[in-house]
Parts: structure tokens; C-alpha cells; sequence
């Protein structure tokens, strides 16, 4: 689908792996999510701050699709939103199926432009042990699938909250898969 709905907001002023549910979230243009410690232009994911802190953001917001909360339930884990450190959750849109470049609309103003995939960590297991082998995985060619959301840039800023719309503009083709950003 290529569109669906926000159903909640979380941000973190401060290093953690859970972002704490808000009422509403502010979009930053070229920075991320004001007031969440990865917005920025330059990096601010500390494992990649470490290798290159010049590097530009291209994780300045994170989007999960709440069907990942409903499928992990089926294996036994609880994960509610937040808990896996995305700002914006979203039912309805099959965000892990869009191209690179790709303009999400929220809300009323707000746009991001999807960058790739979040590449889940070692970090999903000391959260809930067992949990980072159900967000990734190994599709029939072998391949590893990445199903712990999407990263994008702040193209337009603006106020996102939820119950916002949300809706997929894709890009002109040829399209370019998701890869880890």
C-alpha cells in the first residue's frame, strides 16, 4: 500500500535504545526530529560517529511499520512502539517494499525522504533476547532481509502526530531497492 496512518510519535533528548511515546513530534528540515539526540546533519549514530563523524545523516528519522510488533507477537515477543527506538510508527503502509528516494508525506506538511534500511543489532537482543532473529532474516535466495524499518531525511519540516495520514510518493523510475544505511 502507499499509503496508511502515524500511530505514534517517540523521540530522546539523550543516548538509549527505547525513545519514550510523545503526544507530537517536530520535523526539522536537513536535521531529523527536534529534540532527539540523532538529529543532525553530520552522523550522530555513535558506532558511526566513530568511523567517520563527518559523514552526512542519512538516519535522521527512523520509521517502523507496526505489523512487525504484530507478526513478533506471533513468536512470543512483546515490542511495543518505541521500544526498537523508531521515531514514527505506521500501520497500514508497506514502508520495508519502497524504493530509495522515495517522498513520505505526514501529516500535513512534514516529508521524508527514505534513504534505506535501519540494520538491526546485537542491541534488539539485549533488549529482549532472541528478539534480533525475528527482525532479520534470510529470504528464498539466501539473501538477508532487514525488517527492523526505514531511515529517511527531513525534506520538509513540520509537526507529525498520531493519527496523521501518511502517503508514499515514489520516485521516478528505474526504482533502487532499500539497502542499510
Amino acid at each position: 500500500m502507499s499509503s496508511g496512518t502515524v500511530t505514534t510519535v517517540s523521540s530522546n533528548g539523550t543516548y538509549a535504545f527505547t525513545k519514550p511515546n510523545r503526544d507530537g513530534i517536530t520535523l526539522l528540515a536537513g536535521l531529523g526530529v527536534e529534540g532527539d539526540v540523532h538529529a543532525g546533519v553530520t552522523v550522530k549514530h555513535r558506532s558511526r560517529v566513530a568511523q567517520d563523524p563527518t559523514q552526512p545523516n542519512l538516519r535522521q528519522v527512523h520509521l517502523i511499520h507496526a505489523e512487525l510488533f504484530d507478526e513478533v507477537a506471533g513468536a512470543g515477543f512483546e515490542v511495543a512502539p518505541g521500544d526498537l527506538g523508531e521515531n514514527v510508527t505506521t500501520r497500514g503502509i508497506d514502508l520495508l517494499a519502497l524504493p530509495t528516494g522515495t517522498l513520505l508525506h505526514l501529516g500535513a506538511e512534514a516529508v521524508v525522504e527514505v534513504t534505506g534500511l535501519r540494520n538491526p543489532c546485537a542491541q534488539i537482543d539485549n533488549f529482549q533476547h532472541g528478539l534480533l532473529k525475528q527482525v532479520i532474516g534470510r529470504d528464498e535466495g539466501g539473501q538477508i532481509v532487514r525488517k527492523a524499518g526505514i531511515m529517511g531525511v527531513v525534506l520538509t519540516g513540520g509537526e507529525v502526530r498520531p493519527g496523521d495520514p501518511i502517503r508514499a510518493e515514489l520516485p521516478a523510475e528505474p526504482h533502487r531497492p532499500l539497502e542499510r544505511v
